[in-house]
């Protein structure tokens, strides 16, 4: 999946203090940027230091969009889908400790390569966790 990039930081879950308004200032700026407001949005997240504890890039994205810089998502990544619960006000974050905590418990195995949060026009939002998968060994 080839998506173009809007904006992006560079970020930490738990070093950076003012993480949740880079976040929030960097979402404000790529809708200002944005043409068609109901698109369906990314936020991507790659480029990862380590595990979620981690440095890692954020970048909002739009797909059909021929302006660049762009991003391409492995299209031979296996994912788990996490839906939000929307009727939350803390339905993101309370899905990403979800997340964190299903690793913790080692029944997530993520592979830290695209990880993508999913924005559909109609208000429902998806996580999108790149996970580990074991191939078959022929022999």
């Amino acid at each position: 999946m080839k998506l173009s990039i809007i904006n992006s930081i560079r970020t930490n879950n738990f070093h950076d203090q003012q993480i949740l308004q880079r976040i929030t200032e960097m979402w404000k700026e790529a809708y200002n940027k944005l043409n068609e407001k109901d698109c369906i949005k990314y936020g991507v997240y790659y480029e990862y230091e380590s595990n979620y504890k981690g440095d890692y890039s954020l970048s909002v994205a739009v797909e059909n969009n021929n302006a660049g810089p762009f991003i391409e998502i492995p299209k031979s990544e296996s994912y788990d889908i996490f839906k939000v619960d929307t009727t939350e006000e803390q339905g993101i974050f309370n899905t990403w400790k979800k997340i964190w905590e299903q690793e913790e418990a080692g029944t997530l195995e993520r592979a830290y390569s695209y990880d993508f949060e999913k924005y559909y026009p109609n208000g429902e939002i998806e996580i999108h966790i790149a996970i580990v998968t074991s191939n078959p060994s022929f022999t």
